[in-house]
């Protein structure tokens, strides 16, 4: 079943582009450019792209337009970047975002 997001609320139907490649939370992937980096994270699979910072709940895509901080994670070391509405660029650095952090909470205690 083909997981990919094919058609954007704000940045409607989209062509593939070039097939690049992008780092998530240190593992190589494949995505397209300009693609949103969440369409890429869930067409391979990734759900979940932060945890809140009080009670270290799982959140993910919810709006997909850029409204909500579901979606945030840490791009190129910078913290609450909106997934949903970033262009995926050649071998941005896409990590799992712990409350305003790329360390999982068990880490910066």
């Amino acid at each position: 079943m083909d997981t990919r997001i094919s058609e954007h609320p704000i940045l409607g139907k989209k062509e593939n582009g070039k097939e690049i490649s992008f780092f998530y939370d240190g593992k190589e992937m494949k995505g397209y450019e300009g693609e949103p980096i969440a369409a890429a994270l869930k067409a391979a699979g990734v759900m979940v792209h932060r945890y809140t910072k009080k009670e270290h709940k799982p959140r993910g895509i919810f709006c997909a337009i850029g409204r909500c901080t579901d979606c945030v994670m840490v791009v190129d070391g910078v913290p609450n970047v909106r997934t949903c509405i970033t262009p995926l660029k050649e071998g941005m650095d896409v990590r799992t975002q712990y409350g305003v952090s790329d360390k999982p909470f068990d880490d910066v205690n």
